[in-house]
C-alpha cells in the first residue's frame, strides 16, 4: 500500500477521526472523518486532483456535514450539556450570610461573609452586630442588602 496516494491518506485519515469519536465523543469528531471519506471518494471518481483541490473540498464539506448533522450525532451520541440559571440574584436570594463587620445604623455599610468571601452589605436601617446570622434580600450593585434571620422568622 502507498502511503502517497492521497486516496488511501484520506481514507485512513477518515477512518481514524471516525474511530476517535469513541474516545472524544461529542459528534464532531466523527463528521469531520466523514469529509475525510468524502474528499477520498471524490478523488476516487476524479472529481478533485492533488492536495490543495481536496483541502478545499474537505472544509467545504466539513462544514456542511456539521451544519446538517450536528443536531442528529448530539441526540445520538449525548453529552452532558445542561443550562444552568443566568441570573445571579436568583441564586443569593433568601441564603444565609454572618457578618464580619458591623452593620448600620442607618445607611452604613458593613461586611458579611458569603460563599466564603466578604461582601459590602447594607441592612434595614436597625445596626446589626458582628457575628450575627442575616438572610441575603437582593444585591444593589456590589453590595449585598440583608436583614437580621431572627427579623425574617417574626
Amino acid at each position: 500500500m502507498e502511503f502517497s496516494n492521497l486516496i488511501v491518506v484520506w481514507s485512513i485519515i477518515g477512518i481514524i477521526l471516525m474511530l476517535a469519536e469513541l474516545v472524544i465523543p461529542g459528534g464532531i469528531v466523527v463528521l469531520l472523518g466523514a469529509a475525510c471519506l468524502v474528499v477520498a471518494g471524490a478523488l476516487g471518481i476524479g472529481l478533485v486532483e492533488g492536495l490543495v483541490q481536496s483541502l478545499t473540498l474537505w472544509f467545504i464539506s466539513a462544514i456542511v456535514l456539521l451544519l446538517a448533522f450536528r443536531q442528529v450525532t448530539q441526540k445520538l451520541v449525548g453529552g452532558d450539556s445542561h443550562v444552568d440559571n443566568t441570573d445571579e440574584e436568583l441564586d443569593i436570594y433568601n441564603k444565609i450570610a454572618r457578618v464580619k463587620q458591623t452593620i448600620g445604623p442607618g445607611q452604613t455599610t458593613g461586611r458579611v461573609e458569603f460563599q466564603g468571601s466578604e461582601w459590602p452589605a447594607l441592612g434595614d436601617g436597625s445596626i446589626i452586630a458582628v457575628g450575627c446570622e442575616v438572610r441575603i434580600i437582593c444585591r444593589e450593585n456590589i453590595a449585598l442588602v440583608v436583614e437580621p434571620v431572627n427579623q425574617a422568622a417574626s
